[in-house]
């Protein structure tokens, strides 16, 4: 006979052998089953970008990574982005911050960058949120702060005992630091190794712009890696570089936690490249050429003169004549005649808009004509051109490239690429992908001889370089130089 214990444990027994049976058959589901997208998202990776046939690149602004000179993009991260492109077969496409956290928003965002072209500080914290490819280089911070200023010669002891020299002499000192960067996260560590305050600003500015105003007095001390600041000390010969604030720390592009055919990628080229004659060219360009720091304070600097040529303020007041913006007409201009006033081509095209002879009668301007009147000129031949096709291509982002196809081919050659893409079902209010091809194709004769083209033979690859060329220069300008 049961007794009542008896009867209780069997009591309890026999739901928990139905949960048994029911688990066997029916097993528990993790939370990752409940919450698949947290685990199994797709993270956009190489495939996505051969596919997309862009290459989207973050970086930052100063006078070593990415700038304007003389109407020329330029830069040690502009330049191997440009080679890595190349490599993965597809256009390059930049963005611009000097704020970090911005590029690493950018790149942890959907659609967004496909990785971060910078001198990015390897650190452990990073490495929770980021992946990071081969170190390009090697660098340590320094601590950037001004000579003190006497009326007599100081150097030696005289000269070290009124500088910080050694890490336990910042307490209680203010530094100013770029946002976001190792430079500050540095100083926290340091502040807990000290034993006492460090009072860290960060600031939406960008490191060449703290190192001026440390030079200037506006602020008493700043932090850089030490091929940046070393740069900078042969412009400002007041400034100090000598005090070390971290071990070397490794260099390295960041891309998003996954993608691991890109990093693979990346990491296939660089061993390859940085170790040809090509990386060290661009490596001494910048980093080890005394000039580069004086490039940096030129007029014609985006970062120390904000202009892209000697007649900016001719192409702000002309733009408005054709609606565009001023530094499209700049690019155009600098695909021309790289700003040469007295630039003639073979053809016989002249000035710094090159117009063709019969173009600038047209226009009424000639070879004594003056810069300003040339630019003029050849912002109304826009004009026109964008009044003839305004009514068969709506569009004002697509009709650009119609304009600029037209400006150098002219426009018969333009419209019978058009006619071209009709025909084949392509469409003819497109550019690229459309009618980009037919015009690059019009030196074939299956193409110039069908009885739709009118104007004949044209060398069609170069319009469509000039095209493509001029807006991805425009792209940077926008990037480098203020609207």
């Amino acid at each position: 006979m049961i007794n009542q214990r008896n009867r209780n444990l069997l009591f309890l027994a026999i739901p928990l052998l139905l949960i048994s049976v029911l688990l066997s058959i029916f097993p528990l589901r993790s939370e990752q089953d409940f919450f698949p997208g947290e685990e199994t998202e797709k993270v956009s990776d190489l495939d996505d970008i051969i596919e997309r046939g862009v290459l989207r690149a973050a970086t930052d602004y100063n006078s070593t990574n990415y700038f304007v000179y003389r109407g020329k993009p330029m830069g040690y991260q502009l330049e191997l982005l440009k080679h890595f492109a190349t490599y993965l077969g597809v256009d390059l496409e930049v963005s611009v911050s000097s704020n970090i956290r911005e590029n690493i928003d950018c790149l942890l965002s959907d659609n967004g960058s496909d990785l971060i072209a910078q001198n990015l500080a390897v650190t452990m914290s990073r490495r929770q949120y980021l992946s990071f490819a081969t170190p390009h280089s090697r660098s340590h911070q320094v601590l950037v702060q001004r000579k003190p200023e006497t009326r007599h010669q100081m150097s030696g002891p005289a000269m070290e005992a009124l500088l910080v020299r050694r890490q336990t002499d910042l307490a209680g000192k203010t530094i100013h630091v770029q946002r976001g960067s190792a430079f500050a996260e540095r100083l926290r560590h340091l502040m807990n190794e000290v034993g006492d305050t460090i009072y860290i600003v960060e600031m939406d500015k960008h490191v060449e712009e703290l190192i001026d105003m440390v030079a200037s007095g506006q602020i008493d001390y700043t932090v850089s890696n030490d091929q940046l600041a070393r740069l900078n000390q042969m412009y400002y010969a007041n400034i100090d570089t000598q005090t070390p604030l971290s071990f070397e720390q490794k260099l390295a592009w960041a891309i998003r936690p996954g993608a691991d055919q890109l990093l693979e990628a990346i990491n296939q080229w660089q061993e390859e490249f940085m170790n040809s004659r090509q990386y060290t060219d661009i490596y001494n360009r910048y980093f080890n050429n005394s000039r580069s720091v004086f490039i940096a304070k030129s007029e014609m600097h985006s970062l120390g003169g904000g202009r892209v040529s000697a007649f900016d303020d001719y192409f702000r007041r002309y733009a408005d004549i054709v609606g565009w913006d001023w530094r499209l007409i700049a690019s155009l201009s600098y695909q021309e005649s790289r700003f040469n006033p007295s630039a003639v081509s073979w053809a016989g095209a002249f000035g710094i808009m090159q117009l063709m002879p019969g173009t600038a009668e047209f226009l009424n301007v000639g070879f004594d004509s003056s810069v300003q009147e040339h630019i003029a000129a050849g912002v109304r031949y826009l004009y026109w051109l964008d009044s003839r096709l305004s009514d068969e291509i709506p569009d004002d982002e697509e009709r650009v490239r119609f304009v600029l196809a037209s400006y150098n081919a002219g426009i018969g050659h333009v419209l019978d690429a058009r006619r071209l893409a009709e025909k084949y079902g392509k469409d003819p209010n497109v550019w690229k992908d459309n009618v980009d091809y037919y015009l690059l194709n019009k030196s074939n004769p299956k193409y110039y001889l069908d009885p739709v083209v009118r104007h004949g033979f044209a060398r069609g690859s170069e319009p469509y370089r000039y095209v493509s060329e001029i807006l991805e220069r425009f792209h940077h300008y926008k990037n480098a130089l203020g609207g």
